[in-house]
């Protein structure tokens, strides 16, 4: 019987999260200090979101760790992560988000053959459910061998009526074209793909100079067609300064 494969869980967690400070008009002490600490550690009922992020991946014992990358000198991560098994922090960050991950997979020196499992840090409302199904689709294909798979992502199909917008008509936008939306999908995380091919999609991005938003683009990049695997609402990635309200709503209702 082949052991089962290795499973390694990514945090980016180098960003400050700019969009997400508090207004300009929030003038009160609390939003000042705030506005100065990285979105990753804002409190959200009572705990940092970072925390809340690596806990939800902690819920699957198939995850041997979870490794948050950060930015050289961070004050903040240890705290924050304090008493979490299984974690470890790994000062890598780099300039973009795709640097920060391909640092990691550089520093952890991962086999081909093992898995990379990568979660933004500003999702902390991962369900153990779908965290799951995704694991599960990626390991079930091919029997799990990672060198006859392309991994998977956790995926919304999008609900809204899309629209364009003219990039010659700036002020006010105006619309370009409605975009069809029966085979559109709002990408989310976990994103979980072999080690060997996403170093290999990552590293193939920064050499051409290509701009990838997420690891699942680098991978189509080179050809490859990641499976979709469906997420939820509550999945969604903390941004705005209400998005930290809607989730403690959440979080309170569910407590």
């Amino acid at each position: 019987m082949h052991a089962p494969p290795q499973l390694i869980a990514i945090v980016p967690a180098a960003g400050v999260g700019a969009r997400a400070a508090p207004r300009q008009a929030d003038t009160n002490h609390a939003a000042t200090s705030r506005s100065v600490t990285p979105k990753q550690y804002r409190l959200l009922a009572g705990q940092p979101m970072l925390r809340r992020a690596v806990h939800a991946l902690l819920q699957d014992a198939r995850i041997t760790r979870v490794v948050v990358a950060v930015t050289e000198g961070d004050p903040w991560a240890p705290e924050a992560l304090q008493g979490m098994d299984r974690v470890d922090i790994l000062p890598c960050g780099g300039a973009t988000r795709a640097d920060t991950v391909r640092n990691t997979l550089a520093a952890l020196d991962l086999p081909d053959d093992a898995w990379a499992l990568v979660h933004d840090a500003a999702r902390p409302g991962l369900s153990a459910a779908i965290l799951a199904d995704l694991i599960d689709t990626c390991l079930n294909q091919a029997g799990g061998n990672p060198g006859e798979t392309t991994g998977g992502l956790v995926a919304m199909r999008v609900a809204d009526t899309i629209k364009s917008q003219d990039p010659d008509r700036a002020q006010p936008p105006r619309v370009a074209a409605t975009v069809p939306r029966d085979h559109l999908w709002q990408a989310q995380t976990p994103q979980m793909f072999p080690a060997g091919l996403l170093r290999a999609a990552l590293d193939t991005a920064v050499r051409q100079g290509t701009v990838v938003t997420d690891e699942a683009s680098a991978m189509e990049a080179l050809g490859y067609a990641p499976c979709l695997v469906p997420g939820s609402l509550k999945n969604f990635k903390l941004t705005w300064p209400e998005d930290f309200d809607l989730m403690e709503r959440w979080i309170d209702d569910h407590a």
